[in-house]
C-alpha cells in the first residue's frame, strides 16, 4: 500500500530535518561566593546523603514524619502536580507522531430519474476499508521538538518541586515536634516551681499563724505562687497551639505518647542533632530541589524561544489514505480495488499583525524571567545555609553562657533563702532571687530549642536526604523516556 511506503521516507525526512532552533543552554553564573564566612564551616555527615531516618533519631519524631509523608494534604497536591505534568508531556509527545486511524464506510444512495445521466433511477453503494493519517506534521524546524522539550522540562522541575516539598514537609514536622517538646519541657519546669512555690506558701501560712512571719512576708509568697501558677496555664494554650499545628502537617491526628521527665544528663543529649558537612557553595546547585526545579523551568522557558522561532518557518502537513474500495461488500477485499490519497500541504506565513513576533518576544522575555528566578533561588539558597551556620554557632555560646547563668541563679536563690532563714536579709531578696531562677531555667529550654531549630534549618538548607528520597508515583501511561523516568539534576 501507499502508505505503508509513504510512511518510512516521511519519517527519515522528519528525523534528518527537526534540528531545533532554540539557543544553546547555559546554566548562568552562579551568584555565590566561593565559600562559606569564616568560622561557619562545619564537619559532618554529607547532608544530601543523609535519609532524614539517619538525621532525626527520635523514634516518635520518625513515626511522625512517615505520618505526614503518607497524609500531608500539599505533599499529596505536589505528587498529583507531578503526574498532571506528566500527562501534560504526554500529549505535547505525542504530537511528533502521525495518528494512524482504521476507517470502515459505507453508503448507499439513490439518484432520482430527474438527475440522474441516464435519465432513469440510479441506486448506488460505495464500500471503503483502509488505514489513514491526518494532518501529520513533518518537523523540519524543530517546532515540536522544543515544545517536546519545553513539556519534559516543565515535567523534572514540577518533580523537583515535589522533593523540595517533601524536604520542607519532614523539616516542618521536625521543627514542630521539637517545639512542643520544648514546651513541654517548659511546663514540667514551670510546674515543679509551681509545686515549690505552693509548698512555700504552707509554711509561710503556718507561720504567719504563729506570729513569726508578716502578712507582707506572706503576700510576696502568694504573689510567686500566682505568677507560677500563670505560666503554667499559659505554657499549657501554647502545648494545644503546638500540638493543633502537628495535626495540620500530618493530615491527621498525632498520636503522641507522654514524655516522662528525664534524667538531667538524658536530657541534655535528647537536644542533640548530628553535625552536618556543609562543603561548598557551588554544592547547593546540585543538593538544593528548588535549584534544581528552577532550573529545569529555565530549560523549559530556553526551548519555548526555539518553538516561537520554528513559527516563521513554512508549516509542511501530511494527510494520505490508504485501502480498498467497491461498490460491492464482496468485491471490497479484491486486489483491483486498491484506492489511495496522498495530500501534503505547504503553508508558508506572509502576514500575521505581528503575532509571530509577538510570541517570540514573549518566550525571550519568559527565558529572562526564568533567569532571574534561578539566580533568586540560588540567592536565597545561600542565605539560608549562612543564616543556619550562623544561628548555630552563636545560639551554642548562648546555650553555654545561658547554662552558666542558671547554675549562678540557682546558687544565688539558695545563698538568699539561707540569709533569711538566719535573719540577714528580707523575704524581697528571696522573691527576686526565686523569679530570677524560673526566668534562667525558661530562657536555656529556650535558646536549646532555638539551637536545634538552627540545626534542622541547616540540614533543611543544605538539601538533606535529597539523594534518598523516593522517586513520585507516576501514571502508567504515557512510557516517559529514560531520563525523565527517574528525575535528576542536570
Amino acid at each position: 500500500m501507499l502508505i505503508s511506503r509513504l510512511l518510512p521516507l516521511a519519517g527519515a525526512l522528519l528525523l534528518a530535518g527537526c534540528a531545533s532552533m532554540a539557543p544553546s543552554y547555559e546554566r548562568p553564573a552562579a551568584p555565590l561566593p566561593a565559600q562559606y564566612g569564616a568560622g561557619l564551616a562545619a564537619t559532618g555527615a554529607d547532608a544530601a546523603a543523609l535519609d532524614w531516618r539517619g538525621y532525626f533519631t527520635d523514634p516518635a519524631l520518625q513515626r511522625l514524619i512517615e505520618q505526614a509523608l503518607a497524609h500531608n494534604h500539599d505533599l499529596r497536591t505536589a505528587v498529583l502536580r507531578v503526574q498532571e505534568a506528566q500527562a501534560a508531556y504526554g500529549i505535547q509527545r505525542s504530537a511528533r507522531y502521525p495518528t494512524l486511524g482504521l476507517s470502515a464506510e459505507a453508503a448507499r444512495a439513490r439518484t432520482p430519474a430527474d438527475l440522474s445521466l441516464t435519465g432513469h433511477a440510479i441506486t448506488a453503494s460505495q464500500f471503503q476499508v483502509g488505514l489513514g493519517v491526518s494532518s501529520w506534521e513533518l518537523d523540519f524546524w524543530g517546532r515540536l521538538a522544543s515544545l517536546n522539550e519545553a513539556a519534559l522540562q516543565s515535567f523534572l522541575a514540577t518533580d523537583a518541586a515535589r522533593r523540595a516539598t517533601t524536604l520542607s514537609l519532614i523539616a516542618q514536622v521536625a521543627d514542630t515536634y521539637l517545639g512542643l517538646r520544648e514546651v513541654d519541657e517548659r511546663l514540667r519546669l514551670a510546674q515543679e516551681s509551681a509545686a515549690s512555690q505552693r509548698e512555700s506558701l504552707r509554711i509561710f501560712t503556718r507561720r504567719f499563724e504563729v506570729g513569726s512571719a508578716s502578712r507582707l512576708e506572706l503576700t510576696q509568697v502568694q504573689t510567686l505562687v500566682a505568677q507560677a501558677d500563670s505560666l503554667v496555664v499559659q505554657l499549657q494554650q501554647q502545648r494545644d497551639q503546638q500540638a493543633h499545628a502537628l495535626d495540620l502537617l500530618l493530615g491527621s491526628p498525632a498520636e503522641l505518647p507522654p514524655m516522662p521527665a528525664p534524667a538531667p544528663a538524658q536530657a541534655e543529649a535528647a537536644w542533640q542533632l548530628p553535625p552536618l558537612q556543609v562543603g561548598l557553595p557551588s554544592e547547593l546547585l546540585l543538593q538544593r530541589p528548588d535549584i534544581v526545579a528552577a532550573e529545569h523551568q529555565l530549560r523549559s522557558a530556553n526551548a519555548q524561544i526555539g518553538a516561537a522561532r520554528a513559527a516563521f518557518f513554512p508549516s509542511i502537513r501530511l494527510t494520505a489514505f490508504g485501502g480498498t474500495a467497491s461498490n460491492e461488500l464482496d468485491g471490497l477485499f479484491k486486489g483491483a480495488n486498491r484506492a489511495w490519497s496522498f495530500a501534503p500541504s505547504l503553508s508558508l506565513p506572509i502576514f500575521d499583525g505581528g503575532r509571530n513576533q509577538a510570541n517570540l518576544d514573549l518566550a525571550e522575555v519568559r527565558r529572562n524571567l526564568a533567569v532571574v528566578q534561578y539566580e533568586q533561588a540560588v540567592q536565597a539558597a545561600f542565605r539560608d545555609v549562612a543564616d543556619a551556620l550562623s544561628a548555630r554557632r552563636w545560639l551554642a555560646e548562648q546555650v553555654q553562657v545561658q547554662r552558666e547563668a542558671l547554675a549562678v541563679q540557682r546558687e544565688r536563690a539558695r545563698l538568699s533563702r539561707l540569709a533569711y532563714d538566719n535573719g540577714a536579709t528580707s523575704f524581697l531578696d528571696v522573691l527576686d532571687a526565686e523569679r530570677s531562677l524560673i526566668s534562667a531555667a525558661q530562657q536555656l529550654v529556650q535558646t536549646r530549642r532555638a539551637l536545634l531549630a538552627s540545626q534542622v534549618a541547616l540540614y533543611r538548607a543544605l538539601g538533606g536526604g535529597a539523594q534518598a528520597l523516593p522517586d513520585a508515583p507516576l501514571l502508567a501511561s504515557p512510557t516517559l523516556p529514560a531520563s525523565a523516568a527517574a528525575p535528576t539534576a542536570h
